[in-house]
């Protein structure tokens, strides 16, 4: 039966009677992770979508990440009705797990997505199109929901597996490659649309033969709910000093020893330079034991702020970095933090390979240095200090203005009202 989609409505068509009649679309939304768990396609992008005329159905899992452990005020049982950031949500039964161990991250995977694929074929609602956020195995009950419904799913994709479950160093990883690449090409070839977190994603999925049509590329945004940033240098010991800032996890492949050596070499022609390093992460009591042997002041660190207040250390930065560790997966990947510091409209020192470092420095937001290279990094930091407050800040709002016009909430969720209506046109029309 031909079938034709508006806007935000959809038109069905009974061939035997003159008779039309619309309503709003129907979304099931599966992911395992939702409110209170940190994730950018939670509560606000299922609030995003009903503002658009969609009547969404979300199936999540217990929150227990990043943890691995059961959230307090929750208890696993097989289903639970729920409230998460204002929005109503299924909880299906899974195994908590965020460990290091292959197995058991495996069971936490599959047994949300056994979960999930039963709750959605016996008890979900109907549903137009289906949209489901990352892992794979949530893709495939997806899937599996999908065909028996006989109805389209949108894929997401932040991270490319299997290239990131191995680059992950988690023991034994290695010999399952194969099978994940084969329930890869499964769940790729079922979706009617997939949407990919960048364009170095994109082109790797058309490589492995996804058809180049069903893949459309959306940035994620910055959580844009924060207050407006109060300066205030004083509160964070900025004041009097050239201030390059790093917010964020303090882990492995992040590679802040690198930053911080940087800042060493850079604090030879700019002596009032600081690096302060603000988050939590399993490299923090190392990286400040480092920081205390060296002696020096020209390295800080602090504990990570609440999402309420980073909107002040940002606005009190003269210079956003990031930094990762030279990795081909981190070449075709867009970090999170680059749009939270080009929504910060300051200039950003993008030490990273690839995608991340092509928008800072094509925009004019900043500068690129080479990730795990002190010396290119700290020419960088000096190239930044010499620069006059008016250059600075030029770059400032260039990265402000890139990040409204290509990277925001409204455009990604245009952009993916968009792909579910496509999604929903029958092959053929």
């Amino acid at each position: 039966m031909p079938r034709r989609y508006g806007v935000n409505m959809i038109e069905q068509r009974d061939c035997d009677q003159a008779h039309v009649t619309t309503r709003p679309l129907r979304l099931l939304y599966i992911s395992q992770w939702f409110e209170p768990e940190p994730i950018l396609k939670g509560a606000s992008f299922v609030k995003g979508l009903e503002s658009r005329g969609y009547h969404v159905q979300s199936i999540t899992g217990f929150p227990h990440y990043p943890h691995g452990k059961v959230y307090p005020g929750y208890r696993l049982t097989f289903h639970k009705h729920d409230m998460a950031g204002g929005v109503p949500v299924e909880r299906v039964l899974l195994y908590p797990n965020h460990s290091r161990s292959s197995i058991l991250r495996i069971v936490n995977y599959f047994s949300f997505a056994f979960s999930a694929g039963v709750f959605g074929a016996l008890r979900s609602r109907q549903f137009d199109v289906a949209y489901v956020y990352p892992p794979i195995p949530a893709a495939l009950a997806t899937a599996a929901v999908c065909a028996l419904r006989r109805r389209p799913y949108v894929m997401d994709i932040q991270d490319l597996w299997p290239d990131s479950v191995v680059s992950s160093g988690m023991p034994g990883v290695r010999w399952m490659e194969r099978a994940i690449h084969m329930l890869c090409r499964i769940a790729y070839r079922r979706a009617a649309m997939i949407v990919a977190q960048s364009q170095g994603i994109a082109d790797r999925l058309i490589e492995r033969g996804v058809p180049r049509d069903k893949i459309h590329v959306i940035y994620n945004w910055a959580h844009e709910d924060v207050p407006a940033p109060q300066i205030d240098q004083a509160r964070y010991g900025f004041e009097g000093r050239f201030n390059i800032v790093y917010a964020g996890n303090l882990g492995i492949v992040q590679g802040l020893d690198t930053l911080i050596e940087a800042t060493k070499i850079a604090a030879r022609s700019v002596p009032n330079i600081r690096l302060t390093l603000i988050g939590n992460g399993v490299e923090a009591d190392r990286l400040r034991d480092l920081i205390a042997h060296d002696g020096s002041d020209y390295v800080q660190l602090l504990p990570a702020v609440p999402r309420e207040t980073i909107g002040d250390v940002l606005a009190s930065a003269d210079v956003l970095t990031l930094h990762l560790v030279r990795d081909p997966l981190f070449a075709i990947t867009v970090p999170h933090k680059t749009q939270t510091y080009l929504s910060a409209g300051k200039p950003v020192l993008a030490a990273v390979e690839g995608e991340a470092a092509r928008i800072v420095v094509e925009s004019g937001a900043g500068l690129a240095a080479q990730p795990e290279n002190s010396a290119s990094i700290a020419d960088a930091m000096v190239a930044f200090a010499t620069m006059t407050p008016a250059e600075r800040e030029a770059m400032g709002q260039r990265a402000r203005d890139t990040y409204g016009s290509n990277f925001s909430f409204a455009a990604a969720l245009e952009k993916t009202d968009a792909v579910l209506r496509t999604a929903m046109i029958p092959v053929g029309e």
